[in-house]
Formats: C-alpha cells, structure tokens, sequence
C-alpha cells in the first residue's frame, strides 16, 4: 500500500521575494519518516505542498506518477491524507461520525462503506463512544483524534501528521504511537512533524531537520540527534536519552531508556555475572 513521494528542487514563497522553502529536494516511501526544526522552519508549508494544497514556486512533488502541479488537492487527497496541526481548521461538522464519513464519502466510498470506515477509525482512537456528539464539545486533545479518525477512515497509503502530539496526555502518547506503528507495519507511509524530540527519537526511524526553509539533516534518529551543530541550526534540543549518554560518556548514542540502560550496563561493565 505505499506509494513514492519525490521533492524534486522545490522552492515556495508566499510572498514574492520572501522564500519559505529554498531547493527542497526529498523522497518518502513507506515507513515514519519524523520532520524537526524551529516554527518558522517551513516544516507545516513543506507538507502542504505534498498533498496539492500548495503547489511549488518552483519544482516539482511526485505523489506516485502524479505531479501536484496538474491535479487538484481533491485528486491528491486519494493518496496523501493531510492531519491539520490545529483541529479547529479541519473539523467543520457538527456530528462526530459526520466529520470521520466526510473524507472517505468525498473520495467516492459508498455511504455504508464510509460509516463502516469511519466507526473503526474512531475505535482506532478510541473515541467511538462519542461518534454522535458534537466536536467542538470536546477536548482539544479529543478534537486532535477526531481529525486523526478522519484521515485513518480514508485509508490513504500515505498519512502526514502535522504535530499530532499536541495536548495529549501519557495515554494520548502511546495512542498514537501505536497508530504509528500500525500504519508503519502495513507498508504505508507515514510523515509527521513533530515538536517532542522524545517522541520523535523513540517512534521515527528516519529524521528529517530543517532550518530557515532548508534541509539541514536526513537520516536516522541516533545520527541527526547525535550531531550537536544540526539541532543548533535547527533550535531544538536533543532527546533525554541522548543528553544523559553525553552526560555519562558513553560512546553509543541512545534514544530510548532501555537501550540507555543496556549500553551503560555494558560499556560500564556493570552486567551481573554469569552463574
């Protein structure tokens, strides 16, 4: 179910003269792919353009054989399912499994096909028991699910979150981890900006860094977040795993504590010994 993104020397401005992104030149295929760097970066902009709501100043993005150039984001939107940073700009319906059916409905799903899609979305965030009530009386955190629900129940090969963790509690966190990894593990693509360098170390094995509307690292997480110039360019701090190997001298970079624990057992020698 994946399907090939290809950047190809993209430039965006908004405004003449005024460059947001400058020669982006990327390509995602299945897998979580994180995306980091400081608000302004261009990072919300970048994936804008991947589902046709922007279309390049200069260059070209490639969704399969598609050039966002000549089709409409509607056309796009079958392939790329777009997760708004802020929920209170997706979320227009005043039912919840109206808002989930939306999507799936407008890309050609019949109605009991959608319902059925939407319903399994919402049990995915756990939010099924809530599908007849209003939207905007619920937490923003459950807002953030509702429009998650509403891109999983299109079953698009490719699935971009924009900061997806936001307002989540620890229960919140491992949701959509899990989502993740699910998605992942179906052979879909998965992009997600992501302001939480934890989140981003423990769930992403491949990190993209951006500064000033440039690329500025690829590659996996252990790399970028062990390179202290590029989170300096890109005005983000390392990971708590990543800080505390520094701190403690080990020689591997860790991401997460178990592995923490491992390497500083091992490169400690600290393991029990053997009976």
């Amino acid at each position: 179910m994946s399907c090939r993104i290809v950047v190809d020397h993209v430039h965006f401005a908004y405004t003449l003269g005024q460059p947001v992104l400058r020669d982006i030149s990327l390509w995602f295929d299945a897998g979580a792919t994180a995306i980091i760097g400081e608000n302004g970066a261009g990072k919300t902009t970048l994936m804008k353009l991947l589902n046709g709501l922007l279309k390049p100043t200069q260059g070209d993005v490639w969704v399969g054989d598609l050039n966002t150039r000549h089709h409409d984001p509607a056309r796009i939107a079958r392939h790329v399912g777009l997760v708004f940073q802020n929920p209170n700009d997706q979320i227009f319906k005043s039912r919840v499994l109206d808002e989930v059916m939306f999507g799936p409905l407008n890309i050609g799903l019949s109605e009991s096909a959608a319902r059925e899609s939407a319903l399994a979305a919402l049990e995915t965030v756990e939010l099924a028991h809530l599908a007849d009530e209003n939207p905007y009386d619920l937490s923003y955190a459950q807002r953030k699910r509702i429009c998650i629900a509403s891109i999983l129940a299109m079953q698009t090969p490719v699935v971009v979150f924009d900061e997806p963790t936001i307002s989540q509690d620890d229960h919140g966190l491992r949701l959509i981890a899990r989502i993740i990894r699910t998605l992942e593990a179906e052979g879909r693509t998965v992009i997600s900006i992501v302001h939480d360098m934890n989140f981003a170390a423990e769930h992403f094995h491949r990190v993209i860094a951006m500064a000033e509307g440039e690329v500025v690292a690829d590659g996996r997480p252990e790399d970028v977040f062990a390179d202290e110039a590029v989170l300096r360019r890109a005005r983000v701090d390392a990971p708590a795993m990543v800080k505390l190997s520094r701190a403690t001298g080990l020689r591997r970079t860790c991401l997460t504590v178990p592995a923490f624990v491992a390497s500083y057992l091992t490169e400690k020698d600290l393991r029990p010994p053997r009976r």
